[in-house]
């Protein structure tokens, strides 16, 4: 059987076994469907120039065999790095290799969106990171890996622990580049001294031929060596139909040396192998900083990522076993010892001892912990051997939850980025014609094609995409690992943008402002009744208030017997009601007891609970929250900002404005429903206003759905993780006015940078294009163009804050 070849990868395979389609007078031969999509797909999109600039040359894939690929489909694969949504879809967290520009990251987004099966894809320019989202009832893993090495790039799992070894392999490749390149620049430098001396003093040709072919075997390893990652990403750009940054670089210092060599042959005009090798090693030199800027930028996400245990201790039939954390199940024990993380959430079964959760909440005090103790993934046991019973698996514990957080964080693009990167997708483009046209100008008036080329070159070498390209991810990227590293998580980049343009806060008071675990400081009786009927009434939920009441009475009691309520409900906002033995058990503030007919008196400026049986009141609590340490002063701070900050609170008038007075706020909308709060968001939308609102993320859902900004107080609590686009772990006040000077810092710094970038690419290409700049200073301006946005956006860690000197 005859041999042909796939249509789109030019792998030959037995024409039996080929999938055959007619398209006008031709046959199309694809080996796959894979093949077969990603060739409509580049046809539907204007990209089938691709296939001419392909030729015959096969597409290999990074790694060919099947079984390579099938691995992706494995049960302990999707255990390890596949979140599944509640959905049914499928996550995962990708490197993509091959990416050089926003042009790269364009292709393979626009690549994977028309795939079937793929609902989302999305890729950080700054780390590579994509993010893919896939119904896996359409689409395996392994086809869409297949898809991504089918256009020339490769692709792997994000895996945090790994990320140090790739990073230092990076370095060590172009720490060996550089080295050629510097060593070739250095000498070509002497040569060219004697050159240009000789240019101007005067020179036999003899001697000057010497030089010149000693300047050509020093400059040839610089130009293919060194510059061989900005050939292979050209090549890249070319075979897909993209031109980028590294096609200008390539393709400037490749015009300057093929010149060079004409000139050196033919003894007619100068040679510029300087040129070639200083444009070389100055852009190598930049893009080296840049990745080490890049990498620094992202060791705190990836310190918090990559520091996770993937074994822990299991007791099982009285027996030690070292079992992987995907496969601990609900209700293992796990041992802990001392200096070990706690990896998944727990209750302590023996033992107790001290815990770090600095972590979590910011407190470098350690917290004891004992029988009954919860202990959240993150802490560290500090000094003795626990055990504790496992209440969660790995995926749904609260460290995984935050790194998971973490990961969305760096891939969600903001809408400023995704200008930036239509923008920089044609600038390219736009600066080779620009190029073009400036040589045949100077050539055509001027005469002289020496000078119209090496003015050309300059126009290619000085325009800097990078610059533009890095001017917000390489900003969001700080900014976010700043958050992290003061216990604030932004959910998405794009959240800080949105965050920076704020000028309302709404806060919730229980929980929010105050600490959330309000006590009773007065109880009236009205009648006798049996506390133990109150205490089965409010063990039933887990609001602050009927916390608040049952602890107080278990302060006042040694037990209470346990009793089974029936037709229980819980009405948000308002109380609780319940029955035993036909009697009707009513719990809450003065409007749920209204709503049953029975009056109540709200003279107190504290927090009120009445209770009351068959529609006859028994009593009334007054309950005291404290507030939350430094509330007052970052109110303060906030409004200094220039941001309105209300409070919205489902409590009586009088409580709110004793709190609100308190800490300084003078906007209080009280005895508020959360369906009410959520019409008072959407009154301020219609007011114009960008609106934030922290709360407790559970009776305050509505409303933070409607906010522009939903901020969760409050660690461990998988609503407020789920709900919020900002959480505070640390749950201080002060952590709301950091994320405010944070995103206006971080947006800040990239209206900075596109500022920049466009301001120095609108100068610098007409002094190009003018004559005014040669190529050696052009590769030169051109790196520092993208080192000072690296620079500008590192200067974000330079905040501080007023506990840090």
């Amino acid at each position: 059987m005859a041999q042909i070849a796939c249509t789109h990868c030019n792998l030959k395979f037995d024409e039996s076994v080929m999938i055959t389609e007619k398209q006008d007078d031709k046959t199309l031969y694809f080996c796959c469907k894979g093949c077969q999509g990603v060739y409509h797909l580049l046809e539907s999109e204007g990209l089938d120039t691709f296939y001419d600039k392909l030729g015959d040359t096969p597409l290999q894939p990074a790694i060919q065999s099947s079984e390579d690929l099938e691995k992706f489909d494995l049960e302990g694969f999707k255990n390890k790095y596949i979140k599944e949504h509640e959905d049914g879809l499928y996550e995962i967290n990708l490197i993509i290799e091959g990416i050089h520009c926003s042009a790269c990251v364009w292709l393979n987004e626009k690549v994977l969106h028309k795939t079937d099966g793929v609902i989302e894809a999305t890729i950080n320019y700054t780390n590579n990171k994509a993010k893919v989202v896939w119904d896996p009832e359409v689409i395996q893993l392994s086809k869409i890996i297949e898809t991504i090495r089918s256009i020339g790039y490769n692709a792997y799992p994000y895996d945090p622990a790994l990320q140090e070894e790739r990073a230092n392999k990076t370095k060590k490749e172009y720490y060996s580049r550089i080295l050629v390149a510097v060593f070739g620049s250095m000498n070509i430098m002497w040569i060219a001294i004697a050159h240009y001396a000789g240019y101007f003093s005067g020179m036999e040709q003899r001697f000057k031929d010497i030089l010149n072919v000693a300047e050509f075997i020093l400059a040839t390893p610089v130009l293919f060596y060194s510059g061989w990652v900005f050939f292979r990403g050209a090549y890249y750009g070319y075979k897909n139909n993209i031109v980028n940054m590294d096609t200008l670089v390539a393709s400037g210092a490749l015009s300057a040396y093929l010149y060079s060599i004409y000139a050196m042959v033919t003894q007619h005009g100068e040679v510029y192998f300087d040129s070639v090798a200083m444009i070389i090693t100055f852009v190598l030199v930049g893009k080296y900083l840049e990745v080490l800027s890049k990498k620094h930028a992202v060791d705190t996400l990836d310190s918090i990522m990559g520091s996770t245990p993937t074994e822990v201790t299991v007791i099982q039939n009285n027996e030690k076993v070292l079992v992987s954390v995907e496969n601990v199940s609900l209700g293992d024990i796990i041992e802990l010892k001392p200096g070990e993380k706690v990896v998944i959430d727990g209750i302590v079964t023996s033992g107790e001892g001290s815990f770090d959760e600095s972590s979590l909440t910011g407190e470098s005090e350690a917290v004891f912990k004992q029988k009954g103790d919860s202990i959240l993934s993150g802490s560290i046991c500090l000094d003795s051997v626990v055990r504790y019973e496992a209440t969660k698996d790995a995926s749904s514990s609260l460290l995984h939850s935050i790194v998971s957080l973490l990961e969305e964080s760096i891939t969600k693009k903001p809408r400023i980025e995704q200008l930036a990167d239509t923008v920089s997708g044609y600038f390219s483009s736009i600066i080779l014609i620009i190029a073009l046209l400036t040589f045949t100008g100077w050539w055509l008036f001027a005469g002289n094609f020496e000078q119209a080329l090496i003015i050309g070159i300059s126009v290619i070498v000085i325009a800097c995409p990078c610059a533009l390209g890095l001017a917000t991810p390489m900003a969001t990227l700080v900014g976010i690992g700043m958050a992290a590293k003061r216990n604030i998580l932004f959910k998405e980049a794009g959240f800080l943008e949105t965050m920076a343009k704020s000028d309302l806060l709404a806060l919730d008071k229980t929980g929010t402002i105050t600490e959330g675990k309000p006590s009773v400081v007065k109880e009236v009786h009205y009648n006798e009744y049996d506390r133990v009927l109150l205490y089965a009434l409010v063990s039933t939920s887990n609001h602050p208030i009927s916390n608040g009441i049952k602890r107080y009475l278990e302060g006042n009691e040694d037990t209470f017997q346990t009793l089974t309520l029936d037709k229980i409900k819980t009405i948000q906002a308002k109380g609780i009601e319940a029955v035993y033995n036909g009697q009707k058990l009513v719990g809450g503030n003065a409007s749920f007891m209204k709503d049953f007919g029975i009056a109540c008196d709200e003279t107190s400026e504290n927090t009120l609970f009445y209770f009351a049986i068959d529609g006859k009141l028994m009593a009334k609590f007054e309950l005291s929250d404290t507030i939350r340490e430094g509330a007052r002063e970052a109110i303060q701070n906030i409004r200094s900002l220039g941001i309105k900050v209300l409070m919205l609170t489902g409590d009586h008038e009088k409580s709110a404005n004793k709190v609100a007075k308190a800490v300084g706020i003078d906007h209080v909308y009280a005895k508020l429903l959360p369906q009410q709060k959520a019409e008072m968001i959407d009154n301020f939308h219609k007011e114009g206003h960008i609106v934030v609102m922290a709360g407790d993320g559970i009776n305050d859902t509505i409303a933070l759905a409607k906010s522009d900004i939903a901020i969760a107080m409050g660690n461990g609590a998988d609503v407020a993780i789920s709900v919020s686009d900002v959480v505070l772990l640390d749950e201080k006040p002060q952590s709301i006015y950091e994320a405010y000077r944070l995103s206006k810092r971080t947006y800040r710094a990239v209206r900075e940078n596109l500022g920049f970038s466009l301001l120095y690419n609108l100068v610098a290409v007409p002094l190009a294009m003018a004559g005014f700049v040669n190529p050696l200073v052009a590769a030169l301006s051109m790196s520092l163009s993208s080192l000072v946005v690296v620079g500008n956006s590192m200067r974000i860690k330079l905040l501080k804050f007023k506990n840090e000197h």
